[in-house]
């Protein structure tokens, strides 16, 4: 039950309320962005700047108006309904959509929690030397331990700060020397080849901005916000907190995302000017062989801050793979699923928390290699992106689920666009491996 609270009217001064005063409130859509440079993202990134140099520089501009309409788009669902997508998929829409929607989230999410808890135990294998499978273990074991212990609002905060691990890669880009000129060339002038190699690098960026389970993890977030801050509901209750809330979300998740396609940025451009000046491209399928090869050509120093970029981001993306799979799952089941609560109280939740950083840690031990987990992790998301935005963006459409707050005329035009060029990246990642099937 809610507290008991005046109703106020939203002042001409809290309106102009300065950026200042909203940016202490960023949360789930600073952590969104941040989760969503993962090692897999990283490994990507460096991947296409190693192999094409500046030429996908332009896709960070292009994609950052996509993704951040529809993180927003996802984060209001949460804060209208109070309730994340899977809760509201299994109130409005047919069963079948609900469980199709959160399996194929979690087999995306598990594979890429095999991926990820990989690549930091090879970033922490090459920066302290030992034993490859240990770190993996030990930092998967690790990240178990808070995401089940830590109280939410005290998880967050760390969560917050370990977005400053970012920063590594655009310390690594300033330890080198990079042509300016050039890279802001390559950054607003599109260089487009017919090169199939080329397109293929475009549809990988593209799924890996545009990532399904970080829908799921800000929806999720906002409406956790709702359930353990006092004096806030869902907006379908208390619609008079409508404008601040919509005003913080649009501030905070665009924030979120710049940061994000900020940090990718610097990490193909680093890649671009150093491995690919010096012709290794070929050589770097993750993020370690990134690291690893930024060492003869940048210093020890380059070298250094990519590998603990690494782990930094490693820590902030398992819990968001392994949170979103987890409120996917319960909120379908109507367990009860909240990071706040005691794991006594949601024992259902946290065990999909534990089982899917666990199952994503024992693909490393039976065979399927993290170069391997982060192909098969690429193709689901990029199965499972297109259906979801375009559920997300009807049920952000549909009055009995949102009421009066539909969503406005920008973000509904950014978001279909946005799935239109999933369903297209979809369309052209599954022909590539018809072709290399024949």
């Amino acid at each position: 039950m809610d507290s008991p609270i005046v109703k106020e009217k939203t002042s001409p001064a809290a309106r102009s309320t300065p950026v200042a005063a909203t940016f202490p409130r960023l949360g789930p859509g600073l952590i969104t962005g941040a989760a969503d440079d993962d090692p897999s993202g990283i490994a990507t990134y460096s991947q296409v700047g190693a192999q094409f140099g500046t030429g996908l520089l332009w896709t960070m501009l292009f994609s950052f108006p996509l993704m951040a309409a529809m993180q927003e788009i996802s984060a209001r669902l949460g804060r209208i309904t109070g309730a994340g997508i899977a809760a509201n998929l299994r109130k409005y829409y047919p069963k079948p959509l609900l469980f199709g929607a959160v399996a194929l989230l979690c087999a995306a999410n598990i594979f890429n929690l095999g991926a990820d808890v990989a690549a930091i135990g090879s970033a922490a294998q090459l920066v302290l030397g030992g034993n490859l499978n240990a770190y993996a273990v030990g930092f998967g074991l690790f990240s178990i331990l808070l995401q089940v212990y830590l109280p939410y609002r005290r998880y967050v905060r760390y969560l917050k700060w370990l977005t400053l691990a970012l920063f590594a890669y655009v310390g690594t880009a300033f330890v080198v020397h990079v042509p300016w000129r050039a890279v802001l060339r390559a950054t607003f002038i599109p260089a487009v080849t017919s090169e199939s190699d080329y397109w293929m690098a475009l549809v990988a960026v593209l799924g890996t901005t545009i990532s399904p389970y970080l829908f799921f993890w800000q929806a999720s977030e906002e409406a956790e916000e709702v359930r353990t801050t006092r004096d806030e509901s869902a907006l379908k209750r208390k619609p008079h907190q409508a404008f601040e809330q919509f005003r913080r979300i649009a501030f905070d998740t665009r924030v979120g995302m710049a940061l994000s396609n900020l940090i990718a940025f610097f990490i193909i451009l680093t890649a671009a000017v150093t491995i690919h000046a010096s012709g290794g491209g070929k050589e770097i399928h993750t993020a370690a062989d990134a690291a690893k090869a930024l060492e003869p050509v940048a210093g020890r120093f380059a070298f250094f801050l990519f590998a603990v970029g690494i782990i930094g981001t490693g820590l902030l993306a398992i819990p968001v793979l392994a949170g979103s799979a987890a409120y996917g799952v319960a909120e379908a089941f109507r367990w009860r699923a909240s990071l706040e609560s005691k794991p006594g109280q949601a024992p259902k939740f946290y065990f999909v928390i534990a089982a899917a950083t666990i199952i994503g840690l024992a693909l490393n031990f039976v065979g399927l290699d993290p170069i391997r987990a982060l192909y098969w992790s690429a193709i689901v998301n990029g199965i499972a992106a297109a259906p979801l935005m375009a559920m997300l963006m009807l049920m952000s459409s549909n009055r009995a689920v949102v009421r009066e707050f539909t969503l406005p005329l920008s973000l509904r035009v950014i978001g279909w666009a946005a799935t239109a060029v999933m369903v297209l990246a979809s369309i052209a990642f599954l022909a590539s491996i018809a072709r290399g099937s024949h």
